[in-house]
């Protein structure tokens, strides 16, 4: 089983528009017990901006850059690792944002960011013919060390900063 921790930043989450920064991160873990404790390994980690040019090639549909935006973005992306990956272990996508989770299941109608939102719920859709997929609603910046590693990551994106590497990385060190 894989869990997959992702997590989005917006730098000035207020009157966002296309020029607004923000990142995204995701770790996948292999090997945890999922207590909370951040056990197991990190099989891979990656982020980046979330891009609202529609002419870019790595365009997805956000309009704007915000923390939903980048929530969405961070769901898509590792939803895409996966389906690169041909991943068919089981997949807990671990987030802390109920928005993303409901939006990307279709549990919850997009008001907003529509076309992102249905490029992360043709993802999901893609995902679950191959493998067992859920998502579970993680408490934002509580200690648990790979939701605050997916934090770091994604604000480290939204400043365009290299993260710290593990090794010299703290949970809760943003």
């Amino acid at each position: 089983m894989l869990h997959i921790y992702v997590d989005g930043s917006c730098i000035g989450n207020q009157n966002v528009d296309n020029e607004t920064p923000a990142g995204w991160g995701v770790v996948v873990i292999t090997g945890s017990n999922d207590l909370g404790r951040g056990n197991g390994e990190i099989m891979h980690e990656f982020n980046g901006k979330v891009i609202t040019d529609f002419e870019d090639e790595k365009f997805i549909g956000a309009e704007v850059g915000s923390n939903n935006t980048a929530e969405l973005t961070a769901f898509a992306e590792a939803l895409r690792w996966a389906l690169k990956q041909g991943v068919s272990d089981k997949i807990i996508i671990k987030t802390d944002s109920q928005y993303a989770g409901n939006q990307a299941t279709g549990t919850w109608k997009a008001k907003a960011n529509r076309e992102l939102v249905a490029h992360v719920q043709s993802l999901w859709n893609e995902v679950t013919e191959l493998t067992d997929l859920s998502w579970e609603h993680v408490k934002a910046h509580s200690g648990h060390r790979w939701n605050e590693r997916a934090d770091h990551l994604a604000i480290r994106a939204a400043n365009d900063e290299t993260p710290l590497s593990l090794s010299f990385w703290k949970p809760g060190q943003r």
